[in-house]
Order: C-alpha cells, then sequence, then structure tokens
C-alpha cells in the first residue's frame, strides 16, 4: 500500500516495552469499483474467495436520518461481498436520535457478516447515545464505548474518542475549570482506548475510533478547526500497544491516510471524504490482515 511518507504530528513520547505480540503489517485499499459475489464456500477463505486472508470494511460517518430508509442497502450488500467484518466509525446517526437508530438497525438487518461499531459525536446530539447502542445492539451490532472484542481471530479495540488538538497545539488542564473538564473527556477517552488496547492478546489487533488521534488524516480540512477533530493523546496508546491498523471518521474533509509515529497505518474511513477522494468506487476502505491458523482440533494428527 501507499501512505505518507511523513507522520502525523504528535507529542506522544517513545513506547515502553510491555508483552503483547507485534501485529502483521496490515494492507489497505480502497474498495474495487465493483465486486463479484463470494463464491460457495467462501467463508472458509474469506469475504471474497480469498485463501488465508480476512478482510474488513471500514466506514464512518453515515450520517442516517429518518428519511434513509432503504439508501444504504445496497452499499451494505457491496461491503458483505468484499469483506467478512464490517467497521462502523461513528456518527451513524445524524441527529441521535431512536428513529434514526431503527432506520439504520433495518438496513444493517441483512448485512451477513459481523459488524463492530463505535459511536460518534452527532450520536450524542439528543442525548440518548445508550439508546442508540441499545437499538443497534439489537440488531446484532458489537459497540464498543471502551471495549474491547475479537473477531475471526482478530482483536478490535473501539471507543469514540475526543477532540483536545495535536502536539505542542493540545490544550492543557489549566486555568477554568470549564477548560480542565474538557481535556478530562479527551484523558477519559484516551484512557479507555488504552485499556481496551491492553485487554487484547491476538496476534492482530485493530483500533476502531470516531475522531482522529494523527494531525496527518484530518488535513485538509481548516486549520482553525484542527483541535475540534480529535487529539494526539489518542495516539499515545497506540504507541504502547501497537495494532495492525486505525480507523476513524469525523474529518470529512482530512486525508484518507497518515501514520503513527511508530509506522501504524491510520485511516480516515469519513464516508464524504471516501466519496470525495474514491467516486468511482464503493465508499468503504478494505484492510487486509492474515487469517489466523484454526487451533488444532484435540487428537489431530494420532493414529
Amino acid at each position: 500500500m501507499s501512505l505518507p511518507s511523513e507522520p502525523g504530528h504528535s507529542a506522544a513520547s517513545q513506547p515502553p516495552q510491555h508483552q503483547q505480540q507485534q501485529p502483521s503489517q496490515a494492507s489497505a485499499q480502497p474498495a474495487g469499483p465493483s465486486h463479484q459475489p463470494a463464491p460457495q464456500g467462501a467463508a472458509a477463505t474469506g469475504g471474497n474467495g480469498h485463501a488465508g486472508v480476512l478482510r474488513f470494511a471500514a466506514v464512518g460517518d453515515l450520517h442516517v436520518t429518518k428519511d434513509s430508509a432503504g439508501q444504504l442497502r445496497p452499499f451494505f450488500a457491496q461491503a458483505c461481498e468484499a469483506a467478512d467484518v464490517l467497521l462502523l466509525c461513528g456518527d451513524l446517526t445524524d441527529y441521535g436520535t431512536s428513529e434514526e437508530a431503527k432506520v439504520l438497525a433495518e438496513e444493517l438487518a441483512h448485512v451477513s457478516v459481523p459488524v463492530v461499531a463505535v459511536l460518534g459525536n452527532h450520536d450524542y446530539e439528543s442525548g440518548q447515545p445508550e439508546e442508540v447502542a441499545r437499538i443497534l445492539k439489537g440488531a446484532g451490532v458489537r459497540v464498543l464505548d471502551g471495549e474491547a472484542v475479537e473477531i475471526m481471530g482478530v482483536g478490535i479495540a473501539g471507543t469514540k474518542g475526543f477532540c483536545g488538538g495535536y502536539g505542542r497545539g493540545a490544550l492543557g488542564p489549566w486555568g477554568e475549570q470549564a477548560i480542565k473538564s474538557f481535556v478530562q473527556e479527551a484523558l477519559h477517552e484516551t484512557l479507555k482506548l488504552e485499556s481496551a488496547l491492553a485487554k487484547l492478546r491476538t496476534p492482530d489487533r485493530i483500533a476502531l475510533l470516531h475522531y482522529a488521534p494523527i494531525v496527518g488524516t484530518v488535513q485538509g480540512e481548516p486549520v482553525e478547526i484542527f483541535p475540534f477533530l480529535g487529539t494526539s493523546r489518542l495516539e499515545e496508546p497506540l504507541i504502547r500497544y501497537p495494532v495492525s491498523a486505525v480507523f476513524h471518521g469525523h474529518a470529512h474533509r482530512g486525508s484518507p491516510e497518515g501514520k503513527t509515529v511508530n509506522g501504524t497505518p491510520v485511516f480516515n474511513v469519513a464516508m464524504p471524504l471516501l466519496r470525495h477522494h474514491y467516486p468511482q468506487q464503493p465508499a468503504f476502505r478494505l484492510l487486509e490482515l492474515p487469517r489466523p491458523a484454526a487451533p488444532a482440533q484435540p487428537g489431530a494428527g494420532a493414529h
């Protein structure tokens, strides 16, 4: 894959030693212009018949409204044909209402692969993110908020994240209580991400966010709003607990790709951004990882 030669700027320090196994080098690319349905028996070889490979389709910022019924089903069908797992990076609804969440749940009803999601700031707008998450969980979506899950031998850690700025421009907890509370929210989300990553023991791991952990993938947005698009505090756990790839949304006019200071690929998968950069292709990003070997069955090989 082609990644920017310069990593996103960050104030994160050098990573300490830890016990997790180093993840595989991930490859990712925009979805192809078309995908053929998976052949019979593809469940054993990957969503589109590639033996030894797991494919993850990632997208964020769906912004489903009450009038979105039927509009996303063809898109989700394409994602299911291309991948083994669907990842959703927040702003799943437009105003965070239960009505919008029910529309999305209906759109996802025919998705035939596991779905893992985090919420975004729009999903909090109506003050009922727990209800949004409950409805989606009822549709089979695994909604992560500082938790981790293992799907087909790959660990996924997810949380919404928060804003606050990057590197030397990051807001510090000094002065008024309102400023301190704002910074504390960013620290709280960072600790949730770190806790989720620390639980994973799988060889390959993915981090799922809404807000951007590096400045590299928000570049393209007006510089004045960078502090509201994410924070480099979220990068620090990704250095302590390396992952194969990071997915986020939120920055509709940012950049599709970047890297953490230790070289981990970061992908901005906001749907408006993918539609702009890759107008002839489905608006999701595909990540390929080696399919973990199946555990040996008891007595296998015995005669």
